[in-house]
């Protein structure tokens, strides 16, 4: 297993960012998001928000890689529908790539 943490923003807007969140919640998640990350090798994955950041903490199988999901999620319609949903809520971090949505944050401390 390997964790990878990412960040990403939201529109400052409480109205978007409580649509948000209710996209988010289990019952209104969409089954085939859950399936492709399933099958993407990611084993766990959690989203906490502060203001308008959120923070994305996955586990990852062995199998995982960033490209493949890469690949795979743009030959998903599904995923695709989701991520054009999405971009309604989400706003990039002001150093992301073009495109890029999820940064990959660094790890600077651990506690043994």
């Amino acid at each position: 297993m390997k964790r990878y943490c990412l960040a990403l923003d939201l529109v400052d807007d409480p109205a978007l960012i409580a649509e948000y969140e209710h996209w988010h919640k289990a019952e209104n998640a969409w089954p085939e998001i859950k399936k492709s990350i399933a099958d993407a090798g990611i084993a766990q994955m959690e989203i906490y928000r502060t203001g308008n950041r959120l923070f994305m903490i996955m586990e990852t199988t062995d199998h995982f890689s960033f490209a493949g999901k890469s690949a795979a999620d743009a030959a998903n319609a599904k995923v695709q529908e989701w991520e054009q949903l999405m971009w309604k809520y989400q706003l990039a971090l002001p150093w992301a790539k073009p495109g890029e949505k999820w940064v990959l944050m660094d790890k600077i401390f651990n506690l043994p």
